[in-house]
């Protein structure tokens, strides 16, 4: 419904006192369940995710956007989230670990734009605390609109009840979904595993969303007015340019939003697979995004054709912007965790290796030549490169290891995952042949 330039829809963000806690599943199961009843969803995701988005994307039948007040800013949400607005029946947004952590946070973001939080909390070791976690982040920031409580991981009916009777008056209950293995997510060393990887998820999502169906939450929530967005349009700047972009099992990280971009300045899109193709598509330039290259050794190495085509591409001094996975294919070898070692596209004079232990995480920005960018940092590896950094990346919080730049010719790499609508001009710099 329309007032003036703004819009209004349902909307929702399922936030939760900490990871872990179930989020994916319950924003899953109301994409799906609204889905199956022949609503258009839009699902967003808070901060910085490549892979909750995957299981996002499936439930709801359409791309998962990033929110982030920092990589992005306050304007880019608004518009986003204006344009779904305009064609949805039904706005949904993960919140991203704690509903207060973080700065910006989940809270900063519903608070910003005054979308209601539903709080999920995993029951299944606690008893009357429920109330009290419940009332903590009902009232811990009174700006922050609060619709109420989902109970997670539940034993019973009798637990249930248990923790209904917890919640104080005044913060609504909307149900309890059981301990079920039957609709839980897979995950691994960087959190879920892809949704093409999960044979079943159809089944795990429709399952998920008929024990949602038995909540409170089976209704549509209430309506939140949107406003649109200022941003100018954005010039042409790579009319003409071809891109090609790996993307397959090995190399998904991708931000729709990213892409969108690349294409509203102007430039073509070619799609190819460092695990199956032989040849890389006819480019003027190649973006190589993070993944799990680790994952698919054998098969990468295996493939000489295109790791000569790669090294063709760079000998002609062509663009190539690689990032984190996409770094890590093309150094001279990269080893599991193992240590089981497989020789890789060789652009890069150096070699990485898996760790045990997360290695870097972080929101980031980079200062380059082309300009300020920003995105984050995500990954369990180290390098080994013999290379001089021509730039290190900063974390946003003061706390963080900086990330190292490497420049060879026009190649860039960086573990750094760039956030491409921080900065279009300088993205626009970093692809133009």
């Amino acid at each position: 419904m329309a007032e003036g330039r703004s819009v209004t829809c349902p909307a929702l963000l399922i936030s939760a006192p900490a990871s872990g806690q179930g989020k994916t599943t319950v924003t899953a199961a109301l994409a799906r369940l609204h889905r199956n009843r022949g609503r258009r969803v839009r699902v967003f995701k808070t901060g910085p995710d490549f892979l909750d988005p995957m299981i996002l994307a499936e439930a709801s039948g359409y791309p998962v956007y990033q929110l982030d007040l920092w990589m992005g800013g306050e304007d880019h949400c608004r518009g986003l989230l204006f344009d779904a607005a305009r064609a949805a029946d039904l706005i949904l947004i993960e919140g991203v670990m704690g509903l207060f952590d973080g700065d910006p946070s989940s809270a900063d973001l519903a608070a910003r734009f005054g979308i209601p939080v539903l709080a999920v909390i995993d029951a299944g070791a606690m008893a009357q605390t429920f109330g009290a976690v419940a009332n903590g982040l009902a009232v811990y920031r009174s700006e922050v609109p609060f619709a109420g409580v989902l109970a997670n991981r539940v034993a019973g009916p009798a637990h249930a009840a248990m923790l209904m009777e917890s919640v104080p008056p005044g913060i609504r209950w909307f149900g309890a979904l059981p301990r079920d293995e039957e609709f839980a997510l897979p995950d691994r060393h960087l959190g879920l595993v892809q949704a093409e990887e999960v044979g079943d998820l159809d089944r795990r999502l429709d399952q998920a969303a008929a024990a949602i169906d038995e909540t409170a939450l089976a209704g549509l929530p209430e309506p939140v007015r949107f406003e649109p967005g200022t941003s100018e349009a954005l010039p042409k700047v790579l009319k003409g340019t071809v891109i090609g972009v790996a993307r397959d099992r090995a190399f998904s990280f991708l931000y729709p939003a990213n892409l969108d971009l690349l294409r509203t300045m102007g430039a073509e899109l070619r799609f190819f697979s460092p695990l199956n193709d032989k040849n890389l598509p006819c480019c003027d330039s190649l973006y190589l995004p993070g993944g799990y290259p680790e994952l698919h050794l054998k098969k990468l190495s295996a493939n000489e054709a295109m790791k000569a085509a790669l090294r063709a591409h760079h000998a002609a001094a062509k663009p190539i912007v690689a990032e984190c996975g996409g770094m890590l294919y093309l150094l001279e070898s990269l080893s599991d965790v193992a240590g089981n070692a497989a020789p890789m596209v060789g652009l890069l004079p150096g070699s990485a290796r898996m760790q045990e232990r997360l290695t870097n995480l972080g929101l980031h920005r980079l200062r380059l030549s082309e300009g300020e960018l920003r995105g984050h940092t995500f990954h369990h590896s180290r390098t080994e490169v013999a290379l001089d950094p021509v730039a290190f990346s900063e974390a946003a919080q003061g706390h963080g290891r900086p990330e190292p730049v490497y420049r060879l010719d026009r190649l860039y790499a960086s573990y750094m995952h760039l956030y491409f609508p921080s900065n279009p001009q300088a993205v626009a710099q970093l692809f133009r042949p």
